[in-house]
């Protein structure tokens, strides 16, 4: 997503989310990264606004399907943007690349997880599926 051409409020509006200016800066925030971010991340990069704030705006996110979450084995969840029709479920799970080097975590929408057969007495809830090496600018 290009966040020049993109209005964080409409984004928000659309998931049903209200736009007060902590979630509208939290938004700017993930739509200027091209990678998924740390809680962390966000605080360092939204100076003064608490953490608090942030960890509800990024929650009432994920609840309204406009950010996911990732669990890249790195120790911390990493959050970043749903494409425009996702609804979370199944169909919708993707792959994540992780890179070793810079540890960013990158969104491959178009690598789809693969659906598994499972055993009768087994219901899936979620997936992850992330793949670790080098992205392309550490490649350099």
């Amino acid at each position: 997503m290009d966040a020049q051409k993109i209005e964080p409020e409409k984004i928000l509006l659309a998931k049903n989310i209200k736009p007060t200016p902590i979630r509208l800066k939290v938004l700017e925030t993930l739509l200027s990264r091209t990678h998924a971010l740390r809680l962390y991340d966000i605080e360092n990069m939204l100076d003064g606004v608490e953490r608090t704030s942030i960890f509800r705006a990024i929650k009432n996110f994920v609840k309204n399907n406009l950010v996911h979450e990732i669990d890249d084995g790195s120790g911390a969840t990493k959050f970043a943007l749903c494409e425009d029709r996702c609804e979370c479920s199944l169909k919708d799970l993707h792959v994540h690349f992780f890179c070793k080097i810079c540890e960013q975590t990158f969104c491959l929408h178009r690598l789809q997880i693969p659906s598994m057969k499972l055993p009768a007495d087994f219901t899936v809830e979620s997936a992850n599926f992330v793949i670790k090496g080098i992205c392309r600018n550490c490649n350099i």
